[in-house]
């Protein structure tokens, strides 16, 4: 733990790891700033990362390329929380089960090597749902019950203030004040916006990182002991 006193998360998302206009012009895929967002945490001596979703563009990633990006992953030295996102779903050809990201043991993708992250060392859980297709879903739906003093929520998708005027929304995955109030968690890890920014009331502390490729930040979570949640973006 990074102090006797806090819990420090960093939070990202939408590294979109791989992308076709990326790889046309860099043939790294984009991994250097994979390898920022990791390298910045242990500077941090963060005690968990969270990759709230679309951590690859596609689902059409090369095996050597999936190598590649598990062992950054693996040679962190510390746990990162992936939740697979609408451009990288936990379908039967995921990127996530073909390069059995499972075998690395700090790596807990949610919906397949785990249902939930749950790190006792910390007293934290983190759960959210994985996108499993590339069909609207929701992406924050009911929390499960809560077996520890701080429990994160992740979630990727798009969040509305106001009710659409159309019931017929294809691909949106919508999340709303009701569900940030419903999940109760002490902080919702938020993906699928390039901006950084915090949405909802403000009861529940709910954040888009935004992508570090754009917003050029990773969101810092302290959980102090006294539950105060002191959220700030650090630059990679």
């Amino acid at each position: 733990m990074s102090e006797a006193s806090e819990v420090l998360i960093l939070h990202t998302s939408d590294l979109h790891l791989g992308a076709d206009s990326i790889l046309t012009d860099d043939v790294s895929g984009n991994v250097p700033v994979l390898q920022q967002v990791l390298s910045t945490a242990r500077d941090q001596q963060a005690d968990l990362v969270i990759l709230a979703g679309d951590t690859f563009d596609h689902n059409r990633q090369g095996g050597t390329f999936l190598e590649e990006v598990s062992g950054v992953m693996a040679d962190a030295g510390l746990p990162i929380v992936i939740l697979p996102g609408n451009h990288d779903p936990l379908t039967p050809d995921s990127v996530y089960r073909r390069a059995e990201f499972g075998d690395a043991g700090n790596v807990h993708v949610l919906g397949l090597t785990t249902e939930r992250g749950d790190f006792p060392e910390l007293d934290l859980e983190v759960w959210g749902r994985p996108h499993v297709d590339y069909l609207d879903m929701m992406p924050l739906p009911e929390p499960p019950e809560r077996r520890t003093r701080w429990q994160l929520a992740v979630a990727h998708g798009h969040y509305v203030e106001a009710e659409p005027e159309s019931t017929v929304l294809l691909g949106s995955w919508l999340i709303r004040q009701e569900n940030l109030t419903t999940s109760g968690a002490d902080y919702v890890a938020l993906g699928h916006w390039n901006r950084a920014v915090q949405v909802g009331d403000r009861q529940i502390p709910a954040y888009y990182s935004g992508s570090p490729s754009y917003a050029g930040t990773v969101n810092a979570i302290r959980l102090h002991n006294d539950g105060r949640v002191v959220v700030t973006q650090i630059p990679v």
